[in-house]
């Protein structure tokens, strides 16, 4: 039920006495005009309303604490079945003006639901639709789009094609920027066109040639996304050899374990570069790791070359070959053209080859789900080693968009004043970059008028922290995007032509569906199960039984289809939206009570933390699981504090007793650290890494 608002609560959210006392009466007029507050018609028209009046006036738009509490009063009376408040919803033009409405309409669908049916009941026809709008181009045409004889386990798309995907990526006007770069050391936008991009590719396939490289060989990727790591990476796909990604964050024993998993003939790296004002030396680690042969990048600014430290490893301006066109090498569809690894935090990590058709996926999701079109500027803060990389380039290039790079620390102020500048109109972040932009103000006071949507992924998102993020930009919407690098995207997003409201999703991706199953059974909450077969699933691992990890055990579904393994748990809310509640191995089990990691997250909410992650952890032995929270202190000088780590204990088990349930209200302890552990780009570590960290801080190895 609505509480009344006054004057003087606005006061207590910062806004001077005037400034409070007109907006009481803005919200009076407002309510006023409209009926039953518990209509959820009526809730979307109050926001909306509320929303404009508070664009409408500087002082009001730049007090989020005002946004949320009326955002929060709009939604005071809506039922569970209508699922959470929209606080974006698309016009009619803006519908019919996206790539989806467009195609929806070309189809003959008015209603999106219908036309995912259409998208997973009709797959051959939707992704012959899709390879059509794309433009991929093919050196010979498939004789069909799915091989009817294939099994969903282990689909043959594409029967007959021959292909190189990577000039799929060069369909764009070749004086088009391709890519917009800029880095902490030179932090003033550049361009790079389509046809720089183009030969400097095709140079590296030269040079590749030239390195005597064999076609199929694998070439690891070590080192930031810059322009220079993208040409690389379509000139070892265009020379028919292929990728191994890995994150330049890797320590030289995981470069190691990467390489050997791998077989890796060579190896792009760079000599040093400058991440959150320090100099972090790459090339150094490949040396530790004795990794193959190196071609050596110098960094950024550097008054020479650089120089090589054994006799193999050669520098970037003698390998780069002077020929500028290349004559790419065709291949079947399901050859591999990028090793990407998972985040391997309890094993050794899975070794998961893109094909020539799993870019498809990618540059899919982005035309139907992120609405990329050509006028776009996209960015994302990841790196190849990472599948956001491949996807971003994919994403941008096929679609005939340009992407932006940014070499540094995306917290930093520097960084999002390059993304204001260069004008990015689609910006992909990760929650736990959006916690840290709210807290310390880095969006504040710059010009995000054309940013056109967001797109969170990496984790699970807070809906108080995405509605900040849309409200930076006047209510853009944001994509919630979930997948993996087995699946090439996502398997459930948002779309432009539904409405968004924070944190949460509104569909499966087109092309694929998934069942929430709990115990075997249907229901509306628990673990997701993909149908495939889709374009963009994988159909090998190197290192592991494919076909063990992802269907071995795996119940049929409810019309007894094929269901594939994929690890996340989904809560399906009213009105269509799904929430996300973290992995699988997440899971918490407390005194018999179930929930999820990301669940208990979600009311770790402190004024002196910057950020959370719970744990269960068997202390001592007997099997029986604590709670463990990792706290990152906002002041990071009191990580040692333990007057701090007894207080959160105290104030962590009241929230969890007040707002979720009280027989999880028992925490064991409190382990302050100055960050969470990572397993990727705005990722933490997963249950089993958080509880070996633990154990062996209390001498329990």
């Amino acid at each position: 039920m609505r509480a009344a608002i006054g004057p003087q609560d606005f006061e207590s959210l910062g806004l001077r006495t005037e400034d409070a006392r007109a907006l009481a009466e803005r919200l009076d007029e407002i309510l006023r005009k409209f009926g039953d507050p518990s209509n959820p018609e009526t809730q979307v028209r109050v926001w909306s309303e509320l929303r404009q009046a508070l664009e409408n006036n500087p002082r009001w738009r730049r007090n989020f604490a005002i946004h949320l509490r009326l955002y929060k009063l709009a939604y005071a009376d809506r039922g569970s079945a209508d699922g959470p408040g929209p606080a974006w919803v698309p016009s009619r033009d803006e519908t019919r003006a996206s790539n989806l409405g467009r195609l929806m309409e070309e189809r003959g669908f008015r209603d999106y639901a219908e036309f995912h049916r259409w998208s997973v009941e009709h797959r051959e026809d939707f992704w012959a639709t899709v390879i059509q709008k794309l433009q991929v181009r093919f050196r010979t045409k498939p004789a069909r789009i799915l091989d009817p004889r294939s099994e969903a386990t282990h689909p043959a798309w594409l029967p007959g094609a021959r292909l190189n995907i990577a000039e799929s990526c060069f369909n764009a006007d070749l004086g088009k920027a391709a890519i917009v770069h800029a880095s902490e050391v030179s932090p003033d936008p550049r361009r790079v066109t389509y046809g720089e991009l183009r030969r400097l590719s095709h140079r590296v396939a030269n040079g590749l040639e030239d390195l005597g490289v064999a076609p199929g060989g694998r070439v690891a990727l070590y080192m930031p996304m810059t322009p220079d790591a993208v040409a690389i990476y379509l000139g070892v796909i265009l020379a028919g050899r292929v990728v191994v990604g890995i994150a330049d964050a890797s320590a030289a024993p995981d470069l190691a374990k990467r390489v050997q998993i791998a077989s890796a003939d060579a190896i792009f790296t760079i000599d040093a570069y400058v991440r959150d004002g320090k100099e972090h030396r790459v090339y150094e680690k490949v040396i530790d790791a004795r990794a193959p042969r190196a071609v050596v990048l110098p960094r950024e600014g550097a008054a020479r070359e650089a120089r090589t430290l054994r006799s193999q490893d050669i520098v970037w301006d003698a390998f780069l070959s002077d020929r500028e066109e290349f004559e790419a090498v065709p291949g079947r569809p399901a050859d591999p053209t990028n090793i990407l690894f998972s985040s391997g935090t309890t094993k050794d990590p899975k070794a998961i080859p893109w094909t020539h058709t799993t870019p498809i996926k990618s540059a899919a999701d982005a035309y139907l789900h992120h609405d990329v079109r050509e006028a776009d500027l996209l960015a994302w803060p990841t790196s190849f080693g990472w599948m956001m990389g491949p996807w971003l380039t994919y994403a941008s290039l096929v679609n005939r968009a340009a992407m932006a790079l940014y070499v540094g620390a995306p917290h930093r102020r520097d960084a999002v004043e390059f993304l204001s500048r260069a004008g990015a109109t689609i910006v992909g972040v990760v929650p736990k970059l959006v916690r840290g932009w709210k807290a310390e103000g880095t969006l504040e006071g710059l010009d995000w008028s054309r940013v056109r949507l967001f797109s969170s992924t990496g984790e699970v998102s807070t809906p108080d922290e995405m509605l900040y993020l849309m409200s930076v930009a006047g209510y853009r919407p944001i994509i919630e995007y979930c997948g993996g690098t087995e699946i090439g995207g996502g398997y459930i997003t948002g779309t432009v032509v539904q409405p968004c409201a924070p944190s949460t999703f509104t569909t499966p991706a087109l092309g694929i569906d998934f069942r929430i199953l709990e115990d075997g059974v249907p229901a509306p909450r628990g673990e997701v199960f993909l149908v495939p077969p889709s374009i963009g699933l994988s159909n090998d691992l190197l290192n592991y039984d494919h076909d063990q990890e992802y269907y071995a055990g795996v119940p049929r579904g409810p019309q007894g289809e094929i269901l594939r393994r994929h690890g996340d748990r989904i809560e399906a809310l009213g009105g269509g939206y799904y929430r996300h509640h973290g992995r699988i191995d997440d899971m918490i089990n407390i005194y018999g009570v179930k929930t999820s990691a990301e669940e208990i997250r979600s009311v770790l909410v402190h004024d002196l933390v910057y950020d959370v992650k719970p744990a269960a952890v068997d202390v001592d032995g007997t099997g029986a699981h604590s709670l463990v929270v990792f706290a990152v202190p906002r002041d990071r000088s009191l990580v040692g504090s333990e007057p701090l780590r007894v207080r959160l204990r105290r104030d962590f088990e009241h929230a969890i007793k007040v707002n979720l349930n009280p027989l999880l209200a028992h925490v064991h302890d409190v382990v302050l650290v100055p960050e969470l552990p990572q397993a990727g780009p705005g990722k933490t570590r997963t249950m089993g890494e958080l509880r070996k960290d633990y154990l062996a801080r209390i001498g329990r190895t």
